[in-house]
């Protein structure tokens, strides 16, 4: 879907294993559904390992920067440091992987103006903790890098969403094809897109 009409962009979003499992699905669909942006794809399913990895996309220089922080973190803490760098860096996808897969997650596409940039600013930053009180990670998780990392861990942050359109765009095509995607009109689009709002009046 290269350079649609601006009220056509997408997102890509997953609820989180742990979203699922708190029970919190419908309210993140209701805080994107009250903001006007239309569900155009949706299903409950288990994620594939390989995928998740080209899901991620870093590459060596990534996991080797990466990881040699954490291998100076540890330094610094006194703690051994027993690997190279990139594996340190590989271990943090190595633990986002194992977090994605330990249960169902809810996939899901939406669609409308500027819709990666308005469910960034749903979501939040990625770590709760220091979320934006309003953010769905915000208001509704309370988990840490600190403790994820004294857990050995991935954080649990509830969502996955797109930071831009353009990864929105690579996302979707790695996870769906275009015909999973539903084209369809909402009556509340007509307020939100009609130039004219010619119509309304009987």
């Amino acid at each position: 879907m290269s350079n649609p009409h601006p009220k056509k962009e997408r997102s890509f979003v997953i609820v989180k294993p742990d979203g699922v499992q708190r029970g919190l699905v419908g309210e993140i669909v209701r805080r994107f559904e009250n903001t006007g942006l239309k569900l155009v794809y949706m299903n409950l399913e288990l994620l594939d390992e390989k995928k998740l990895w080209e899901h991620y996309g870093k590459d060596d220089a990534w996991f080797t920067r990466k990881g040699q922080g954490i291998a100076d973190d540890r330094a610094k803490a006194g703690m051994s440091v027993d690997k190279e760098p990139i594996e340190y860096g590989k271990d943090i996808i190595r633990a986002l992987v194992k977090f994605m897969t330990c249960g169902p997650v809810v996939v899901m596409v939406w669609e409308g103006n500027q819709a990666v940039a308005v469910v960034k600013k749903l979501v939040g930053g990625t770590e709760p903790a220091t979320s934006d009180v309003g953010t769905i990670r915000g208001d509704l998780t309370l988990d840490s890098y600190a403790i994820s990392a004294i857990d050995d861990r991935a954080v649990r942050n509830l969502i996955h969403c797109s930071d831009a359109p353009e990864e929105a765009e690579r996302e979707i095509k790695l996870w769906l094809s275009e015909k999973n995607l539903i084209s369809y009109r909402l009556v509340s689009e007509q307020i939100l897109y009609d130039v004219n709002l010619d119509g309304i009046l009987e």
